[in-house]
């Protein structure tokens, strides 16, 4: 009976150990070991914008068991930050975490990938494009481009930016060289602003020099770190023309097709859980920048009805003349102004109701 059982026990054993023979090539295969390149639009100093691409790079490495690394560049490490896509584009690197309204010279729907002035929120932004065709639309457009792309972080509503002079009037922004990113300084130009697209971290030594008269960034938060208020105290809100400003994560459309489902899924997710973390993150710091800029001199100011109204006309004038000459262009600008259509009533009703009062009790509820 003893031998019986020995006998028994050792032939389960050896199918046991040519199970697991058999298995962990199987899991090694199913797992396996891929570093990529990631390089951002933004300089390090900027710890939630660049540290959204860190951070999204953390979430891989630990949903994967540190098999699918991620190396995050700043600017110029391998390529300047306006370069990000051409360089997924061309196989440089694997990826870049980068706004997509970079890039309108090649292709002029991706600004709206981004966000147009005057379109939609934050939250609105990212509805858009996981439910009202968004995605397609856009991921349709890159492909002529050799890349795909997820939604990688939202900056929320921007600021206006510094400004050297106060902004009364539309006439005082004639001449104004201002750096502003994307289709915003196309409406602008419309008002005789001499629109700059800098990268982040070539803006303030253009503004201390005089090079510009007034730029735009994202937010108190990163606006503080960067420096404008030593070189302009005019600090004006809002910036209509990122209403809710989407990031992406570009990839190389061949390297995604190569990757597992499953490592393509854990990447869609630790995507998203950066595009929380960002919005989150951005939403806890700005309110104590702007605090701590006002109490350093910084002048708050609003845009006079007049300027926007003005802005707001250049701007539709602009979409019917990228319509007319963009296909591309008019399918993504249709897509999302069908869509705001749609829910803006529903945000007035309720949500923008519900932000109003409690903004008005403030301090009582």
């Amino acid at each position: 009976m003893t031998t019986m059982k020995r006998r028994n026990f050792l032939k389960g054993a050896g199918l046991a150990a040519a199970a697991t023979t058999v298995a962990a090539p199987a899991i090694a295969q199913s797992m396996p070991e891929i570093r990529w390149r990631l390089t951002s639009s933004f300089p390090k100093s900027l710890d939630t914008i660049f540290g959204t691409a860190q951070t999204f790079a953390k979430y891989m490495a630990d949903a994967t068991d540190g098999k699918f690394q991620i190396q995050v560049f700043a600017p110029g490490e391998i390529v300047g930050g306006l370069q990000a896509m051409d360089a997924v584009e061309n196989g440089s690197v694997e990826c870049a975490h980068t706004p997509l309204y970079y890039y309108i010279g090649r292709e002029p729907a991706l600004g709206v990938a981004t966000g147009l002035p005057f379109s939609l929120n934050a939250r609105q932004s990212h509805s858009w494009w996981h439910f009202a065709g968004g995605r397609e639309i856009i991921n349709e457009v890159l492909a002529k481009y050799n890349c795909t792309s997820l939604v990688c972080g939202n900056s929320g509503a921007q600021m206006g930016g510094f400004f050297r002079k106060e902004i009364n009037t539309v006439d005082d922004l004639k001449g104004l060289k201002f750096r502003i990113g994307g289709l915003g300084g196309q409406v602008l130009a419309k008002l005789g602003v001499v629109p700059q697209q800098i990268a982040p971290g070539d803006v303030y030594p253009a503004l201390e020099r005089g090079t510009l008269d007034a730029a735009e960034f994202v937010g108190p938060y990163d606006d503080e770190k960067l420096g404008f208020l030593k070189v302009a105290k005019y600090y004006y809100a809002p910036g209509f023309w990122e209403g809710g400003a989407m990031l992406h994560l570009v990839i190389n459309k061949a390297k995604w097709d190569e990757l597992p489902k499953h490592y393509q899924a854990i990447m869609a997710n630790a995507s998203e859980a950066a595009n929380n973390w960002m919005l989150a993150k951005y939403d806890a710091v700005n309110g104590q920048a702007l605090r701590r800029m006002v109490g350093a001199g910084a002048e708050l100011r609003t845009f006079s009805q007049p300027v926007m109204e003005a802005s707001l006309k250049a701007a539709n004038e602009l979409y019917t003349e990228l319509s007319a000459k963009n296909e591309n262009f008019k399918k993504a600008y249709d897509s999302m102004v069908a869509y705001r259509n749609d829910v803006l009533p529903w945000w007035q009703l309720n949500e923008y109701a519900f932000d109003t009062f409690m903004i008005r009790t403030r301090g009582r509820a």
